[in-house]
């Protein structure tokens, strides 16, 4: 006996377009169960994780803070996975971003100048398409799975910026602790509103979300991008080339990626310390999917993603358990994602052992 998938002949768009939903609702109701087995109240857990944080206007700062390198992120990766490159090294392209653009306000930290944080933006920008070159590279011209190279790659960029801070970038004034210095006034990214800590990199992640989904739907650019991603061979009929659409969607994710790691360094830490994601560049795979890969979708799907890292904090707080149930949340919404669009775009099919494709020992 075997399970197969067979593809469905008309999708439901209904189905389709309530799967997001879908996968929302499934979550919550696998998450009030989760706490309930750990002897917590599901129903005053779930408040505090989806409701309580959008009722403090501290905490709505905080979701805005914490949704920008998510959409930003989760808006260039929709570009590789919709030409069919997987791109799951985010993480390690936003690293070598922050590490990047902290160049000028750690090494050269006796200049002061506007220019400080233009060169910052840009230098973070080409650090993390630089990155994100090499698994380019290696697919364009080695034929080698993305997947596995972007993703080691995160690896090395966590080591290096935990060397860096350990050793040539550590801070004579930090009293032995892993930190660079701290950046200078001119290296801080400024906050938009003065009523909380809501930074310019929101509006970076907004800006970046909205003009690729005007690429996406308007452009040449975007045609090419949609047709090689649902067929290599007639993008090729059509002139375009599958090789330069590997650099150019790497290369922008990675830029994108690389933004996003300079704004949360300058907007939010102030600083290079070796942990600086607590996984923005994994959750934005979630972002990206929960959004159907459309950039305007990515911002509300940043923003709910942002809202369980915040409600992750309340409750710890409230409930007294673990960091990682935000973790298990995220995980239980990409799971349920998937398995919602899996199965409108499939059928189940139980095939029995040892009867023919007749039809004769099949269930569906």
């Amino acid at each position: 006996m075997r399970i197969e998938l067979e593809k469905r002949p008309r999708p439901s768009t209904l189905l389709s377009v309530l799967s997001p939903f879908l996968a929302l609702a499934l979550t919550v109701v696998a998450g009030g169960i989760m706490f309930a087995l750990i002897g917590k109240n599901p129903v005053a857990a779930l408040y505090s994780f989806f409701v309580e944080p959008l009722t403090d206007v501290w905490s709505l700062h905080e979701i805005a803070v914490k949704a920008a390198p998510l959409i930003l992120i989760g808006a260039g990766l929709s570009v590789c996975y919709r030409s069919n490159n997987w791109n799951i090294g985010a993480e390690g392209q936003f690293i070598m971003g922050a590490i990047a653009g902290a160049i000028v306000p750690v090494v050269f930290h006796d200049w002061h100048s506007p220019l400080v944080l233009p060169l910052m933006l840009v230098f973070g920008m080409i650090g993390g398409a630089l990155y994100a070159a090499i698994p380019a590279f290696l697919k364009a011209h080695m034929n080698t799975n993305e997947i596995l190279t972007s993703l080691m790659l995160v690896y090395i960029a966590q080591l290096f910026l935990d060397w860096l801070v350990r050793g040539p970038w550590r801070s004579p004034d930090a009293y032995n602790f892993p930190v660079t210095r701290d950046f200078t006034p001119e290296a801080i990214l400024p906050e938009m509103i003065a009523s909380g800590r809501t930074n310019y990199g929101f509006a970076f992640a907004i800006l970046a979300a909205v003009g690729l989904w005007f690429m996406m739907r308007y452009t040449l650019k975007g045609f090419e991008i949609s047709v090689l991603g649902q067929s290599e061979r007639a993008g090729r009929f059509a002139g375009f080339s599958s090789r330069r659409m590997i650099w150019f969607s790497m290369l922008l994710s990675g830029a994108l990626a690389g933004l996003a790691g300079i704004s949360e360094v300058s907007g939010v830490i102030g600083k290079l310390q070796p942990i600086i994601s607590p996984g923005y560049g994994f959750t934005a795979i979630i972002v990206a999917f929960l959004g159907r890969l459309n950039p305007l979708g990515i911002i509300a799907a940043g923003l709910f993603l942002a809202l369980t890292y915040v409600g992750g904090e309340a409750v710890q707080l409230t409930l007294n358990v673990s960091d990682k149930v935000t973790r298990v949340f995220q995980g239980l919404l990409l799971f349920f994602v998937l398995s919602c669009d899996t199965l409108i775009q499939y059928r189940v099919r139980l095939v029995l052992s040892g009867l023919g494709r007749s039809g004769q020992g099949e269930a569906h």
